[in-house]
């Protein structure tokens, strides 16, 4: 293991999700987005949003922020599928200030032997803050996942990426997902490479006795990233996640790239509210102003 390298803490020796394409009826499909500034707030420039993508116009929350754009990314599939092959680009130009946010949380349905892979990647410019923050997905029987994110930070960018998942069967039978794969690398404009984190889970033996996430059935992750003079204090983002009943770890990510945060949950919802107040005191800390409510 290198000096950019961490684990999530998931285990990493279940086996590898399989690569090959499905036949037939697999989507793949790329969205991109780019925002940037102009006339004193931040526009959406750009936008190639096919299906199953969705999104609203940016909204203003903050009538003393007018530079803040808010944006919800929806689905209009109803979920991810076997073989699904998704990317997302968001870019955040000089200057522009961005929260990109979903809706409601994704379900990932049975994908058989092929599973749903979904591709992020975030480009963040000097003197740019972007965010990410997403409800947790929800994985039904027979799902299985590969999230890969990539982020791309110039001197002076600011950050915050979460991602999570909570398990679920509709038919209250105990039926495991399959697998989830989670990567999430972290550079500088110039190529040089912060963080790597990799982490692999098996959904039998999530479910199961042994489980390595003990009786929790949900789990998520968050990157803070910005120079160390305005990152959050931890002690303060470990007692808001405290107060809703969300076990959370927090520490400093390698080579001076911000924090990371780790969440366990005993269900999606305990766990979206608890990544949601973590969210909210990074969010006051790098963009100065609090979290405005979000209609969902």
């Amino acid at each position: 293991m290198d000096a950019a390298t961490t684990h999530s803490g998931l285990p990493i020796d279940a086996k590898p999700l399989p690569d090959e394409p499905g036949a037939g009826t697999a989507r793949r499909s790329e969205a991109r987005l780019s925002f940037v500034r102009g006339g004193g707030t931040t526009v959406l420039s750009r936008q190639v949003v096919p299906y199953p993508f969705h999104i609203t116009r940016p909204f203003r929350l903050y009538p003393h922020r007018p530079d803040i754009a808010t944006l919800y990314l929806q689905s209009a599939s109803g979920g991810l599928y076997r073989d699904d092959r998704l990317v997302l680009d968001v870019r955040a130009g000089r200057g522009a200030n961005a929260h990109v946010t979903t809706q409601s949380a994704t379900v990932v349905h049975h994908t058989g032997a092929f599973p749903a892979r979904q591709s992020t990647r975030l480009a963040v410019a000097s003197d740019a803050f972007l965010t990410l923050h997403p409800d947790p997905m929800i994985l039904f029987p027979g799902a299985a996942l590969a999230l890969d994110t990539r982020i791309v930070l110039e001197e002076g960018a600011r950050a915050i990426v979460s991602e999570g998942f909570a398990h679920h069967d509709p038919l209250g039978q105990g039926r495991p997902f399959s697998g989830v794969e989670l990567t999430m690398r972290i550079e500088t404009a110039d190529g040089r490479r912060l963080v790597t984190e990799r982490s692999r889970l098996d959904g039998e033996g999530f479910a199961g006795s042994a489980s390595p996430l003990g009786h929790h059935a949900a789990y998520g992750a968050m990157a803070i990233l910005a120079a160390p003079e305005i990152l959050p204090d931890l002690g303060d983002l470990q007692a808001l996640a405290d107060d809703r009943d969300c076990l959370c770890g927090i520490s400093p990510l390698p080579n001076g790239a911000g924090l990371g945060a780790r969440f366990l949950a005993g269900g999606g919802g305990a766990l979206a509210a608890g990544m949601e107040a973590v969210f909210g005191g990074a969010f006051a800390a790098l963009s100065g102003t609090p979290l405005a409510r979000r209609r969902k």
